[in-house]
């Protein structure tokens, strides 16, 4: 029995993926969002499309979901994830100059929004207390899928797209007393609203504020003992540790997990951990957002849907038709340009995930009727499954203008995307840091990398931009900006090390100035072949300064010297270059008056 039950645990599993495996690679080459993939796939192969033909073949029954409430569970847990990418995209500084955004216009969204929503329900013959749960439910919008899209079509980091984030971040921080709301609409034993509430809210504030508070104590000492290690598996398990347990608990103190992870990771944004941590979770986020919009496509119900199409439709289009508007005038309101205010209007029209949950309270609740509940639940889907598109529309016919730019909304952004671009420098050892000194004495910018902990902690008390991590990991410089770095210098010790990351760093990118750190002059052949620019073996350099030393102290002109240097050091940069297969066939000698080291 137990065996049966993994099995068919299992089954969920393997649909997924094989689901993964298909939607991604074919949506990516039709150049289509595989968010549309994902619920289209969760539609077809959901209970209420072939599912429900699933008695009749085994094979229909075996691609087919049937478990759409243990998928729902970890698909809310990719919403969770993103949030907590999104936090270490920021930090509290950059934050708070977002807070007439989140406090202004986001407050002003969901005000207007919810008051107009509900005086539609009560006009269409609702009680007061479902209007107001029906208008506080339709009033917010989807996190998991506009973010998504807006990351993958590039518009989070333009005004429009830090306007849309703003205003989910309220919406988010709304949902607890939208919630509490409908426990008390629920409930008439409460003794008064004002103190309800109170005691309510209690445990949020609490567990915010240690969130908070226990997370700027020890998330740095705990990450700096992990890093210790050098394990990668055990930096991967406290990842997942810091971003499980601060959803679990913002839930404990009735708060959104969601929340709590993006206060996690708003926290690690100020950490020399914040790029690896970044490349840990990256495929977590991927996978469970995926499996988020299986379950949402997969928990419509195509019967239901069927019967009452031409009323259900009626209401998707007219909840777009309202919200849109509204969103645009309280944009207006709030100062943001008429390119931006009509771009939000479009992605954040149709309806979320949270109106999922708080439907479904209210009808446990019998605040809303079941009926309606259900109808209102479909419409919600419809509308998510048309974020992809409204957002293409909103670019395409309505390209938001570079000077919307307006209410410091270009602080969402990491700093490496803004100034100049920067120098990458793998390994921050003494020959590292002495690179930094020189490109800081020529006013070039510059981003370090390496896996000492003790050594990027104390850089950073310094304020030297570093972080902790593989600088060999193709998405550790891709985090680090590679794609708009002036050029990359790998000072490592190690030479398999300087070899890795040599080898990462031009398949990343191919025209990229790399200038690499050599053993000797055989590694520094080997390291050409790998793709650097520049190789400068140790053992060469010293040679080339004694003899320098040596002349200029015996009489030599220091101008004849230099000169002499500089051409005996071009000719073997030009001999390294040379492979050493070439070298065998071509019978190229070492030059004359230096002999080079050999490994």
């Amino acid at each position: 029995m137990a065996d049966q039950i993994a099995l068919g645990q299992l089954k969920e599993v393997l649909v997924f993926l094989g689901t993964a495996a298909v939607v991604v690679p074919l949506f990516r080459r039709l150049k289509i969002s595989p968010v549309i993939g994902f619920l289209g796939a969760g539609v077809l192969l959901g209970p209420s499309a072939l599912g429900r033909l699933s008695d009749l073949s085994p094979l229909i029954k075996a691609v087919t979901f049937s478990e759409i409430e243990e998928m729902q569970i970890f698909g809310e847990f990719g919403v969770v994830f993103l949030l907590f990418m999104i936090g270490l995209e920021l930090s509290f500084a950059r934050l708070l100059r977002l807070r007439k955004l989140v406090f202004g216009l986001g407050a002003l969204q969901v005000a207007v929004c919810a008051l107009v929503l509900a005086g539609l329900a009560l006009l269409s013959g609702q009680s007061g207390a479902s209007a107001s749960v029906i208008g506080g439910a339709l009033a917010l919008s989807s996190t998991a899928i506009v973010i998504p899209v807006l990351l993958e079509r590039k518009r989070l980091r333009v005004a429009a797209g830090r306007a849309a984030f703003s205003v989910l971040l309220f919406q988010d921080l709304m949902v607890a007393p939208l919630l509490f709301m409908i426990a008390m609409l629920g409930a008439r034993e409460f003794g008064g609203f004002g103190a309800g509430l109170f005691y309510a809210l209690l445990p949020a504030v609490i567990g915010l504020a240690a969130l908070v508070g226990f997370g700027r104590l020890i998330l740095r000492p705990l990450f700096r003992h992990v890093a210790a290690a050098r394990s990668p598996e055990f930096f991967m398990a406290a990842c997942l540790l810091v971003v499980m347990g601060a959803s679990m608990l913002a839930a404990a103190s009735g708060l959104p997990m969601t929340l709590g992870a993006f206060m996690a990771g708003l926290l690690l944004a100020e950490t020399e951990f914040r790029r690896q941590v970044e490349v840990t979770i990256d495929p977590f986020k991927g996978l469970l957002l995926g499996l988020f919009f299986v379950s949402i496509g997969a928990g419509l119900d195509v019967t239901r849907l069927i019967d009452r199409a031409l009323p259900l439709l009626g209401l998707t289009l007219g909840l777009i038709l309202v919200k849109a508007p509204l969103i645009y005038a309280c944009g207006r309101l709030a100062g943001v340009s008429g390119a931006v205010a009509r771009e939000i209007a479009l992605v954040l029209a149709p309806g979320g995930e949270f109106a999922f949950v708080m439907f479904g309270a209210a009808m446990a609740a019998g605040v809303v009727p079941r009926g309606i509940g259900g109808d209102l639940m479909i419409v919600v889907t419809l509308t998510m499954l048309l974020i992809p598109a409204l957002s293409s529309m909103a670019v395409k016919i309505m390209p938001a203008t570079p000077e919307a730019d307006t209410h410091g909304l270009r602080h969402l952004a990491p700093p490496t995307d803004d100034g100049p671009a920067p120098v990458l420098i793998a390994g921050f050892g003494r020959v590292g840091k002495l690179v930094s000194e020189l490109l800081t004495m020529h006013k070039i910018p510059f981003i370090a990398v390496d896996g000492d902990a003790r050594l990027v902690g104390a850089e950073r008390k310094e304020g030297t931009p570093i972080y902790w991590g593989d600088a060999s990991d193709p998405d550790m410089l891709r985090r680090c900006g590679i794609a708009r770095a002036r050029g990359l210098v790998v000072t490592m010790d190690n030479p398999k090390a300087v070899e890795r990351v040599v080898a990462a760093a031009r398949a990343a990118r191919g025209e990229l100035v790399i200038v690499a750190r050599a053993r000797d002059a055989t590694h520094a052949r080997h390291l050409y072949e790998l793709g650097a620019s520049d190789a400068i073996p140790e053992t060469v350099e010293a040679s080339l300064q004694l003899s320098e030393s040596l002349l200029v102290d015996i009489g030599v002109p220091m101008g004849y010297v230099i000169a002499s240097i500089h051409e005996k050091r071009d000719e073997f940069r030009k001999i390294l270059q040379v492979s050493r297969t070439d070298d065998k066939s071509r019978g190229i000698r070492e030059p004359t008056g230096t002999r080079m080291p050999k490994s």
